[in-house]
């Protein structure tokens, strides 16, 4: 299922990393980035993570929530959020209901071979629970900075 700008955000009800359930929910009235990612501490993952670690004081003035989910279990999660003392939460998804809801599990290349995987995506979710913004093919060095600008635009208005 493709998602839309405007849409309602698909449910999540995950397991954060410290075995605690998280809602979505939970976070209306606030600006929420939920934010895919392929696996705990691999190359790009973990400078994408820790680039919206240095700017997630930035996140907090724009009362904006931070949310990543992977694939990987609550146990990876914890030791990826320790090694690196991100923030934020990091959701487990294992049995992929989430990532297919948000249409970010799917068939990926590389080196000419097929497999499901992780598609690096965003969504940007407004106080009301819609999706204000998707970030396709994000580029994990400046991904925080792009959705901070759009956050500050947004919010200034």
């Amino acid at each position: 299922m493709k998602l839309n700008i405007g849409d309602i955000a698909p449910k999540i009800t995950l397991l954060d990393q410290h075995g605690k359930p998280q809602d979505l929910a939970k976070y209306k009235g606030q600006w929420v980035l939920v934010y895919f990612y392929p696996k705990d501490d691999t190359t790009g993952c973990t400078i994408e993570a820790c680039s919206i670690r240095d700017g997630f004081p930035k996140f907090g003035k724009l009362t904006a929530v931070v949310l990543g989910i992977s694939a990987d279990s609550v146990a990876s999660h914890k030791k990826f959020a320790d090694k690196y003392a991100l923030p934020f939460l990091l959701l487990s998804d294992e049995a992929h209901t989430v990532l297919e809801a948000y249409g970010v599990w799917a068939k990926k290349k590389f080196m000419g071979r097929e497999y499901l995987g992780i598609l690096r995506t965003s969504f940007l979710i407004d106080p009301k629970g819609r999706i204000a913004k998707i970030y396709e093919q994000v580029k994990p060095p400046t991904h925080a900075g792009e959705v901070l600008a759009d956050l500050e635009k947004i919010t200034s208005n």
